[in-house]
């Protein structure tokens, strides 16, 4: 893995390089991609939303050069366990930064439901970065990855006392340790 790039600003721009309804299209095309990867599994449409010299930065996973790297990592992580039971990645808010390109956004990450009454889920903050026809230069996650450890834990141990726990979370659960 690659040192990450972050896009350059430009603090000196009088007018922002694309227009806000621009970014909010492309981040609604993000959003609607994000569900049909998620409903799918296929999760090369999510690569495709980047340019091919896109830098991802994941605070877990590390940094990812290039949408071939990006497609890699992120056919991996969520068609395993436990990206593949995150249903859904959906956005609580969103902001837009247009002198920049620039949005910034709350993204949810819920683990399937257990029937329990109780919701197992955390966040990260995204930042994308915006390249102009459709297509992202820069995503960075941050989030705090013991918080999410903990909360898939508890969603595993939940599962386990349901009798609903998977083989492969199962597999996880000892791997990372109880």
């Amino acid at each position: 893995m690659t040192e990450p790039t972050r896009p350059e600003t430009d603090r000196q721009t009088t007018s922002p390089r694309w227009s806000r309804a621009e970014l909010e299209s492309a981040f609604e095309d993000y959003q609607r991609t994000v569900v049909e990867a998620t409903e799918t599994g296929n999760w090369n449409l999510f690569a495709d939303m980047f340019t091919e010299d896109a830098t991802y930065i994941e605070h877990a996973y590390g940094n990812f050069a290039g949408r071939e790297e990006i497609r890699e990592w992120v056919v991996r992580t969520m068609t395993s366990f436990p990206g593949n039971h995150m249903p859904e990645f959906p956005a609580a808010w969103y902001t837009v930064d247009e002198d920049r390109g620039v949005v910034i956004c709350e993204i949810r990450n819920p683990m399937r439901d257990l029937g329990d009454g109780r919701t197992h889920e955390a966040s990260n903050l995204t930042i994308l970065h915006y390249a102009g026809d459709g297509l992202w230069s820069c995503e960075e996650d941050v989030y705090n990855p013991m918080k999410f450890l903990q909360m898939v834990k508890r969603w595993c141990r939940s599962a386990d006392a349901a009798g609903t726990l998977p083989d492969e979370a199962r597999k996880w659960l000892a791997a990372v340790g109880v």
